[in-house]
Parts: C-alpha cells; sequence; structure tokens
C-alpha cells in the first residue's frame, strides 16, 4: 500500500540577526503548532510569503507570486542529518512546509498539490541556494555540498488559499505532460547546463528569470565566502 503523503510541519520565519548582506534573515523557520493561513499572493507583491506570520528579509530573492511557499522533504532533510552527524528539526533549511511520504525532488514543475480542505499550491521551481543559507547553516563548502546533493526542495505559487497544519494530508491533484521535475531544474541551472534544452519544456509554468536563464544557459555559479 502507498504511503500517503502528509504536511509534516508547517513553519513560519522568526527574525534574527545574521552575518548576512541584509543584515537579519526569516530564514530560521519554526514549527508553528496549530492551523496557519496560507494566502494566495499577487504577482506585484515581492517579498511576501504565502503563510501568514512568516518573515521574509531578502524580498528580491524569497517570496512573491512563484515563491510563496517553500517545501523540503522530511526524508530528505533525516538524510542530510545522517551525513551531517546532527540533527536536524523542521524547518531547519528554511522551508514553509516539511512534507512526509512525497518524494519533492522528484515533483514535476507546474505539478499541484491539494493540502488539507482547501490550500491548492503549484511547483513553480527549485530553491538555489544563497550565502544567506550558507551562513545560517555554518558548515564550511556548504553551497558545494548543497549542490551537489541536487535535493534542493521546491518553491510554490498559491493557487487557492486557506487554513492549513501539520498533518494535513497532500494530494498530488495534477501533472503536467512534460517531464521536467524540480530536481532536473536544478541541476540544469547550476551543474549540468547540458539540460537547459529540456527544462524549456516547463517554461509556460516557470517564471521568466529562469526561462531566461535555459535559453542562454547562464547557470546559476555558488561557492561558499571562503572560496571568493
Amino acid at each position: 500500500m502507498a504511503t500517503m503523503a502528509v504536511v509534516q510541519s508547517v513553519n513560519v520565519g522568526v527574525l534574527r540577526s545574521l552575518r548576512a548582506k541584509t543584515g537579519v534573515t526569516g530564514i530560521d523557520k519554526v514549527p508553528v503548532h496549530g492551523a496557519v493561513t496560507v494566502s494566495v499572493i499577487g504577482p506585484n507583491c515581492p517579498g511576501r510569503g504565502g503563510l501568514a506570520g512568516d518573515v521574509i528579509c531578502d524580498a528580491e530573492n524569497h517570496g512573491g507570486d512563484t515563491k510563496a511557499v517553500y517545501a523540503y522533504a522530511r526524508e530528505d532533510l533525516d538524510q542530510w542529518a545522517a551525513e551531517l552527524g546532527a540533527p536536524l528539526r523542521s524547518g531547519m533549511f528554511g522551508e514553509n512546509l516539511t512534507t512526509s511520504g512525497l518524494d519533492v525532488t522528484g515533483a514535476l514543475i507546474g505539478e499541484t498539490w491539494r493540502l488539507g480542505e482547501s490550500v491548492v499550491l503549484q511547483v513553480t521551481s527549485p530553491r538555489v541556494p544563497c550565502s544567506t543559507f550558507a551562513a545560517f547553516m555554518g558548515r564550511k563548502g556548504w553551497l558545494k555540498s548543497f549542490t551537489r546533493r541536487a535535493v534542493p526542495g521546491a518553491y510554490l505559487k498559491v493557487l487557492a488559499g486557506g487554513e492549513l497544519e501539520a498533518g494535513d494530508p497532500l494530494v498530488v491533484e495534477f501533472k503536467p505532460s512534460h517531464n521536467v521535475s524540480v530536481g532536473t531544474a536544478f541541476r540544469a541551472l547550476t551543474l549540468e547546463p547540458e539540460l537547459c534544452k529540456l527544462v524549456l519544456e516547463a517554461s509556460e509554468y516557470l517564471d521568466e528569470e529562469i526561462v531566461q536563464r535555459a535559453r542562454t544557459r547562464d547557470v546559476f555559479v555558488l561557492y561558499d565566502e571562503e572560496e571568493a
């Protein structure tokens, strides 16, 4: 019998100081007990998150219509914890939703998820790690390690809002006809630009920045500060 996917944890950001370009960050997401309101974010609302109470400091790179919610699989966190030799609580990677029973890396760009009774989210892009993430983790070579593993988690757009809490079921309601997964898109945009042509098959679901990067093979060059 297939394992039912669920929302293992709903996490919102807590403002804290960090040696990063903004000086403060909301990457430290903390599990919430009880229901959280999820709202549709319009295209002209950069830096606004889809979850009530979530803190976003870097409005240029986080939040907004196509990055309203960030999801990461509990199974992937557990694999990282084993490799790092330290426990990783839900929300530790900055994710708003920690899922269980769902292959987030294998999710197709453009597929939609129904969570709980009314929330509907659409997969829009992989998460590309940044210097703030590296500073928060505090591990040498973190960006390189995270990129090499290519298990980035997924950004999502809110198609329908509502209330959401830990334990709510997660059902994949729609899958597009292409085969571009979150993992494929991430590898194309970082270490395997030869995949960029394939990524364009999902262009109707991607934001314009990623489409342009795929067209020109303008990949993200990620390095840690000690390598700069």
